[in-house]
């Protein structure tokens, strides 16, 4: 039973993490560090720094509930 319990509350934090993210997304979409290459015929974007916050949360929530 117990492992069920930490199941809920990963899953209820990864979907809380996300819908925060969600939400504070339109607020500051390029951090320094990801690229954006905007030219004529070719838009590129490639969020290096969001995707390095993403996983360091992650990788702490997951920890977090792992013990």
């Amino acid at each position: 039973m117990p492992d069920i319990i930490k199941i809920v509350y990963l899953l209820v934090g990864v979907f809380l993490v996300l819908g925060l993210l969600a939400n504070i997304g339109g607020r500051f979409p390029k951090l320094p560090g990801d690229i954006d290459i905007d030219k004529p015929g070719i838009k590129l974007y490639i969020p290096f720094t969001s995707a390095i916050i993403i996983s360091v949360i992650l990788t702490l929530l997951f920890n977090f509930f792992r013990k």
